[in-house]
């Protein structure tokens, strides 16, 4: 689904939020967090096509199904981390290394032209425009939302993105 002007109407924020898995069943992942996220106060407006994407840092492991989710919520940022925080961990997530392999990662992108820099949260999220696994999704359902800080439109960053690590569109024939 692609940006809509219903993201403008809204007397909410636009939030946008990338999902990402490389345990499991992870389209199966991704769809079951996308419920409960919505179970949990979070609308969902526009969803991003899944793809298949090659991991970055870490230890070694399998590639990652991401995806971008665009919404509106009540929910302050801090309540909508928390909300993240546990649909991960209902669905099995276990934090060990950083950039470990999981069954499922939330990261809250940008809640409206929210910045913000506190021990638990960071908005819009520090490595955003660092990471073509957040950007090609994000810039194919929100292209001319603006980073709050760096002034520059989601499609601009994802151009300009220094990030070679591959994107592709996910083919359930072709996973990795």
């Amino acid at each position: 689904m692609r940006y809509a002007q219903h993201f403008q109407m809204s007397s909410f924020p636009a939030v946008f939020l990338g999902l990402g898995s490389n345990l499991g069943d992870r389209a199966g992942a991704l769809a079951r967090a996308r419920a409960l996220l919505g179970a949990r106060g979070f609308g969902e407006s526009a969803v991003s096509a899944l793809y298949l994407t090659e991991p970055v840092g870490g230890p070694p492991q399998g590639w990652y199904l991401n995806q971008a989710l665009g919404g509106h919520t009540a929910l302050r940022p801090e309540e909508l981390l928390r909300v993240c925080l546990d649909v991960e961990r209902e669905l099995g997530r276990v934090r060990s290394a950083r950039n470990a392999p999981r069954t499922l990662d939330l990261d809250l992108l940008l809640h409206g032209d929210e910045v913000r820099r506190t021990a638990g949260l960071t908005l819009p999220h520090p490595r955003l425009h660092e990471r073509l696994f957040v950007l090609v999704p994000l810039a194919e359902i929100a292209p001319r939302v603006r980073h709050p800080v760096l002034g520059a439109t989601i499609e601009e960053l994802r151009e300009s993105c220094p990030d070679r690590s591959e994107v592709r569109l996910f083919q359930p024939t072709a996973a990795r």
